[in-house]
């Protein structure tokens, strides 16, 4: 098995399976090269055969080691939606089994464990609300924050002053001056003429 050599991060074993790898009672990983694939386009149905519905979570990891992979990659997801697999993709062997290992370390962590946090703190919001500003990056939301302490002392700073920040110069602190004291809703043109 070619992957072997990459899974370093985890233990395993070696055992009489019908999938190449099983993570648990309920997961198991089908390995395909690309290239294998090409030279025996049958061994993967004769594969699935033989795993039948075994397992409730079915992964097709491939590494893509060719150079024209499109038209492979089209029909192993073709077999992938009829045969309820989940179609993951690797450019290397050491790539396939990193994948691997991460499916083997969070077998039992619970799925919002890999979704994107939602409780990011007040500090954090401020840092993106800042990098939202065309040519502020984080660094520039770091040092205004940390030379001026608050959002609102920010704010009621003037072009100067931010000029003085390290990274900022006259032009950048008048757009970010222009920016936080633009109106938040801009009047139409019916308004203007009442």
């Amino acid at each position: 098995n070619p992957l072997i050599k990459y899974i370093t991060s985890i233990p395993y074993e070696y055992s009489e399976i019908i999938p190449d790898y099983v993570m648990s009672k309920t997961s198991c990983i089908l390995f395909l090269s690309l290239r294998y694939h090409q030279l025996n386009p049958d061994y993967i149905h004769d594969r699935l055969k033989t795993l039948g519905s075994s397992y409730n979570l079915r992964i097709l990891l491939v590494q893509v080691d060719i150079a024209e992979p499109h038209h492979s990659l089209k029909h192993l997801t073709k077999i992938c939606i009829l045969a309820d697999l989940t179609l993951m993709l690797a450019w290397s062997a050491d790539e396939a089994g990193k994948m691997i290992e991460t499916y083997k370390v969070y077998e039992n962590k619970p799925a919002d464990m890999i979704m994107e946090r939602s409780d990011i703190l007040p500090h954090q919001k401020l840092i993106n609300a800042l990098t939202t500003v065309r040519s502020l990056n984080k660094t520039d939301a770091l040092t205004l924050l940390s030379t001026f302490g608050t959002f609102n002392a920010i704010i009621k700073a003037s072009p100067e002053s931010l000029s003085l920040c390290p990274g900022f110069g006259k032009q950048k602190a008048q757009r970010l001056h222009k920016i936080l004291h633009e109106p938040f809703l801009r009047a139409n043109n019916q308004n203007l003429k009442n």
